[in-house]
């Protein structure tokens, strides 16, 4: 199982580490280069506590249709050269910042495509190229450890669940022997869009470190261990 966020949100540092770290759970946070300065030693703290540091682009480009978007940033308008330099950049920027290079990496608003109509193409082929593992979102499945594409691994949503709900998807996922990768944004109070409660977060971490039975890690680590027992090709490998 892994816990995952997206965007370097102040909230997940000041917030949802310190839980995290309080049950010597690790996650994985898919950062913005421009978010990190706004909690930098923080930042730092957690990438040398061995939380993962995740890529999520420079500019965080989505669909045009989303009204917060620019023709600048809109995947429409994007190509895969564009879309791979500014992996790369981000990389090298995060690296800059933190001292660590991403080896995982988190579709924007969970879209792989490049271009539209007869020229769109997927980007998937770059994520696997570059990186250890693809996190999507959103998905109504969890990864199969012997099929999954690692390019392309399911999530489910963390933000609004109650610990009840979670600990229900953890389980059957479990009982499959399937790898369930969870996607927030904020952690802080409940009823909030797009937030993870602290104390759902602070109750999970508790009720996982009381099953070992259960592998909770990063999603790094646990891409690792899927590719070489599976013998998934095309991925590249990459260690922090």
């Amino acid at each position: 199982m892994s816990l995952s966020w997206d965007d370097a949100r102040a909230s997940q540092v000041d917030v949802g580490i310190p839980i995290l770290d309080r049950h010597g759970i690790k996650g994985t946070f898919y950062v913005l280069p421009a978010s990190l300065r706004l909690r930098i030693a923080k930042w730092r703290a957690a990438a040398a506590a061995g939380h993962e540091i995740g890529n999520h682009t420079v500019y965080h480009p989505c669909t045009g249709n989303f009204s917060w978007q620019t023709p600048r940033t809109m995947l429409e308008n994007y190509t895969l050269e564009r879309m791979e330099a500014e992996l790369l950049l981000a990389n090298k920027l995060i690296g800059a910042a933190l001292g660590v290079i991403p080896t995982s990496f988190a579709y924007c608003c969970n879209q792989a495509f490049v271009g539209r109509g007869a020229r769109a193409k997927s980007y998937v082929p770059l994520v696997a190229r570059h990186f250890t593992a693809g996190r999507t979102g959103f998905s109504e499945v969890h990864n199969r450890p012997d099929r999954c594409d690692p390019a392309q691994l399911c999530a489910t949503d963390l933000d609004g669940k109650t610990f009840g709900e979670v600990r229900t998807e953890i389980e059957a996922a479990a009982a499959e022997g399937r790898w369930i990768i969870f996607a927030g944004h904020e952690v802080g109070r409940p009823g909030v869009r797009q937030t993870t409660s602290a104390d759902m977060l602070d109750r999970l971490c508790a009720y996982l470190a009381g099953r070992p039975e259960i592998w909770a890690d990063t999603i790094s680590a646990i891409g690792r261990h899927v590719r070489a027992t599976a013998k998934h090709p095309g991925m590249a490998i990459r260690r922090r």
